[in-house]
């Protein structure tokens, strides 16, 4: 079933902080939160980049360019093939993409190029903390995270500093079916603060940071 006429909207509001001390950094603006299946195409097990790029450019869509819309996952790797990114072969397939993919086609379809950041373990991302803390206050969307063996991708809307840990505030793409409320999402841990800790450190991390202001 397609639920985009219905899709949530800043799904991290009112999550409460995982610490109640300490300094946040969120983005800014609206956006559409877009999952598995949302749009009646299920791609349950390998479109989570996919989702996660769809949710930046609904953001893209409601803060800069109205006129562009949300692209379709075809639509995606169409694009993806025609910037001779892929082979043929890739539309229809259930090829993930990550970072650099999501790069390309907010470069394509919006003009705005992205800051690739490419971290070597879970256990290095303290040392990029403040990178998006900046990107947080200074460009306020919302940022694309890959990896490899921790094989989903993701989005991230803010940071905690907290006084004991620092949390990355994820919306993640992986729920299947349809979101009723933003409460269910939020007490199911689709939408979580994550601790840094628990990001894996036998992965590697990509992280794509659109540069735009609003």
């Amino acid at each position: 079933m397609d639920y985009r006429v219905n899709l949530l909207k800043n799904v991290h509001e009112k999550l409460p902080l995982p610490e109640p001390t300490g300094d946040t950094f969120l983005i800014r603006g609206d956006y559409e939160y877009w999952h598995y299946g949302c749009d009646g195409f299920n791609d349950k097990g390998w479109g989570c980049g996919y989702r996660t790029l769809q949710t930046i450019c609904s953001w893209m869509k409601k803060n800069i360019n109205s006129n562009q819309s949300v692209p379709s996952l075809r639509k995606i790797q169409e694009i993806l093939v025609n910037l001779e990114d892929k082979e043929s072969t890739f539309i229809d397939s259930k090829d993930w993409i990550g970072s650099i993919e999501v790069c390309l086609v907010l470069d394509e379809l919006y003009k705005i190029v992205s800051k690739i950041i490419h971290i070597q373990s879970g256990k290095e991302l303290i040392n990029y903390v403040n990178l998006l803390k900046d990107h947080f206050e200074q460009k306020g969307c919302p940022i694309m995270m890959g990896g490899d063996r921790d094989c989903s991708s993701k989005g991230i809307v803010g940071i905690h500093f907290g006084e004991k840990e620092i949390y990355l505030l994820v919306v993640d793409p992986h729920f299947l079916g349809r979101a009723k409320s933003i409460d269910q999402l939020q007490n199911d841990h689709w939408i979580k603060w994550q601790n840094l800790k628990e990001f894996i450190d036998s992965s590697f991390y990509n992280l794509c940071l659109p540069q735009v202001t609003i």
